[in-house]
């Protein structure tokens, strides 16, 4: 090693070979399946690379292969730290594998995600990983067609296109509301923003428990087509007050409204949870730190991304999983913000 390339022009892989010391076989089963080579002809080849400036041909190998070794992964949001959570997941699952990651931005927009799936399906990819079940006809068709595994994230349903991983957004809301119901809770308030796919199952969970204890009234539900944030959280508690001050309870959709209902409520002089209680959804880190700490329902977003990857690279190699469905519940974790009432 430490020998210069004289020529110019591309970097061809028999250079790399070359100057490692190993055979064009190897060097190549090194940029596609690292783990199969000791570690000593590992860091020789890699190296060598390094050395030369050689970048592997990902679209020559694919039309020799017919499939790349990219992971499509579609998600409708970058900047909501629920997403984020589960991309960790992910990539920690791949960090060791010789897959990488192409990461697409649907912005809850189902036509968005379906442009994104035709263009993923031109590019051959070995696997993909795409959130929720509500795709349009012609994205399940697309997904359908594709030869490779996918796996839907972030929810369970009866239909997979392939394989599942996720939790009934219906049930957690319906535990969450038993829980209020539980702390002796009765008029209980739902505020909702985005509404996707997912939070309209939360809201259907809301009015199943409210119908179940025949306390069901539509004036305690606000919602917004609004993205989230903490100071809509804000605003929606305070048109629910307006609607139905007598409320005891509110149930959020997600954790920053959570927060922006106890801000909300601190202004107001409205102690909770003495005179109304909170419980919001997804168990985002603040909601422990707040003062008093906040409810919330807990989803098992790293482990959802972690367990997605793991299930694909699996079957990828030929390793289908018994169970195509992975159900991994969720928990309603009690905090101040929803103790028992003298």
């Amino acid at each position: 090693m430490g020998r210069k390339r004289a020529k110019p022009g591309k970097i061809r892989l028999t250079e790399v070979a070359e100057l490692a010391g190993v055979s064009p076989i190897t060097a190549s089963r090194f940029f596609r399946n690292p783990e199969a080579l000791s570690i000593g002809k590992r860091v020789r080849v890699e190296s060598a690379a390094k050395e030369l400036g050689y970048v592997p041909n990902l679209a020559a190998r694919a039309l020799a292969s017919q499939r790349t070794e990219v992971i499509g992964v579609l998600i409708p949001s970058l900047t909501n730290n629920v997403f984020s959570d589960v991309l960790r997941g992910i990539y920690d699952a791949l960090d060791a594998s010789r897959y990488s990651i192409q990461l697409a931005n649907t912005r809850y927009s189902i036509l968005q995600e379906e442009r994104l799936l035709r263009l993923f399906l031109a590019q051959k990819p070995a696997g993909l990983i795409v959130t929720g079940i509500n795709q349009t006809a012609d994205s399940r068709a697309i997904m359908e067609s594709v030869d490779c595994p996918i796996i839907q994230i972030m929810e369970i349903g009866p239909a997979p296109v392939d394989m599942m991983i996720g939790f009934s957004h219906f049930d957690a809301a319906k535990a969450a509301i038993s829980h209020l119901l539980d702390q002796g809770c009765r008029r209980i308030g739902f505020v909702g923003a985005r509404m996707d796919p997912r939070v309209q199952r939360r809201l259907d969970g809301y009015r199943a428990a409210m119908n179940d204890a025949a306390l069901y009234d539509p004036q305690l539900i606000v919602t917004t087509a609004v993205p989230t944030s903490v100071t809509l959280g804000s605003a929606l508690f305070a048109d629910l007050l307006a609607k139905a001050p007598e409320i005891d309870a509110v149930f959020c959709v997600n954790d920053d409204l959570a927060l922006g209902t106890l801000f909300e409520c601190m202004r107001r002089h409205i102690s909770v949870p003495r005179q109304i209680a909170i419980v919001g959804f997804n168990d985002l880190e603040f909601m422990e730190a707040a003062v008093p700490a906040l409810s919330s329902v807990r989803t098992n977003r790293y482990e959802m991304g972690r367990d997605a990857a793991t299930m694909v690279i699996e079957a990828i190699e030929g390793r289908r999983p018994e169970q195509p469905v992975i159900d991994l519940g969720f928990s309603v974790i009690q905090r101040q913000s929803s103790a028992r009432r003298g």
